[in-house]
């Protein structure tokens, strides 16, 4: 799978851009708060049907204006596939597949698998269990339908009950026949959520742990650990036993919304005792594994995204990263970086690469430039 050409009217600081990629690496050069940034939350919003930066759709609308664009021409197994984004202030995100519009969003997931790694992902370690269950929600999602819709499902629920613990709060009033139709629903979704979390992870751990031997050269050991409280008892069980503590917090405080992964290098979290260095070391590895896992399933190499992580990393680190994505196992790579020379250094033994510049609202293409004035 392949990008081969993006186009943008009026999406975040871009008036209109039209860009036409290579099968291999796209690097947007410029400085900070340009809008490279940007052309990679336009990919990530044709795989994702949102923007990874600012979930609020009006936001994304350029300055002045009252709609946004985005297109994407893809080659995917052979095939050509086009995907369209329009949204106006004041009415639903249209979204399209060869003209044709999706009924539900959630159809649209994992026909173009991204991964993205970026300086925030260290958040993943330093952040609450929310982000860490994206993390394990958004990689099945994108293989498994069934598998997001009970995820869905499982959140609607879960804030009616949420919505009805307190009204009985309000109304100093209980009803448990009530609570108990919620509550079976939940068991039967969040049963099969919980196991499709733990097969998952019983496979990725293994690839994560490669790829972190790989960028740390083999100097620590890691692991990732499933934490739910449905690992030792039926989801029935704990939420009767947490029912005493849900009515008196007005909301559900057992399922596996509740689910988190724990990091550990050595015997220690890593979140306590790890370097910065290791940090980032580590959640680079998990996006790689990410990367791995869905080309397995997929059969074919999702699009990465590289976000202004070689200013973040150590030169040792930015040179066994860059050997291992431009391998045959990669596909399409996205790179933003500020400094031109030291993009041309890090790239200087790679193939099939195309660079652009861009300034504030604008982007050109400096190879193709290059080529016509004759320069190398």
């Amino acid at each position: 799978m392949y990008l081969k050409k993006l186009s943008l009217v009026n999406f975040k600081n871009y008036e209109a851009a039209e860009l036409n990629f290579t099968r291999g690496i796209n690097c947007f050069v410029g400085n900070n708060g340009v809008g490279k940034t940007n052309l990679l939350d336009a990919i990530h919003y044709l795989s994702f049907c949102k923007s990874f930066i600012n979930p609020i759709e009006s936001q994304n609308v350029r300055y002045e204006s009252d709609f946004f664009i985005i297109q994407g021409n893809f080659d995917l197994k052979g095939k050509k596939e086009q995907i369209h984004c329009g949204f106006k202030k004041g009415k639903k995100k249209q979204f399209q597949r060869n003209k044709k519009e999706y009924s539900r969003l959630a159809d649209h997931i994992g026909l173009l698998p991204v991964v993205l790694i970026s300086p925030e992902d260290t958040a993943l370690i330093q952040e609450g269990s929310d982000l860490r269950r994206k993390f394990i929600d958004t990689i099945i999602a994108q293989l498994d339908h069934v598998y997001l819709d009970k995820l869905i499902a499982y959140n609607r629920i879960l804030s009616q009950r949420n919505a009805l613990l307190k009204r009985f709060a309000e109304s100093r009033s209980f009803d448990q026949d009530a609570i108990d139709v919620w509550d079976e629903q939940l068991v039967d979704l969040g049963t099969v959520i919980h196991e499709k979390r733990a097969a998952f992870l019983e496979s990725f751990t293994p690839i994560f742990q490669k790829h972190f031997e790989f960028i740390s050269q083999g100097e620590e050991e890691v692991s990732l650990a499933y934490r739910s409280q449905l690992n030792e008892e039926h989801f029935s069980t704990v939420l009767a036993a947490a029912m005493s503590k849900d009515r008196v917090l007005q909301y559900s405080t057992a399922g596996i919304h509740r689910d988190d992964l724990v990091f550990t290098m050595g015997e220690h979290p890593i979140k306590k005792l790890g370097s910065q260095g290791q940090r980032k070391s580590f959640v680079i590895a998990l996006k790689l594994a990410q990367f791995d896992f869905l080309r397995s399933e997929k059969g074919y190499a999702p699009l990465l995204l590289l976000d202004d992580i070689f200013d973040k990393l150590d030169p040792s680190r930015v040179k066994q990263l860059m050997e291992l994505v431009s391998g045959e196992n990669y596909g399409q790579i996205f790179i933003t970086h500020t400094h031109e020379d030291r993009l041309n250094e890090v790239l200087a033994e790679m193939e099939d690469v195309k660079v652009f510049q861009v300034s504030s609202g604008s982007v050109h293409d400096k190879t193709e430039k290059q080529n016509a004035d004759g320069s190398t």
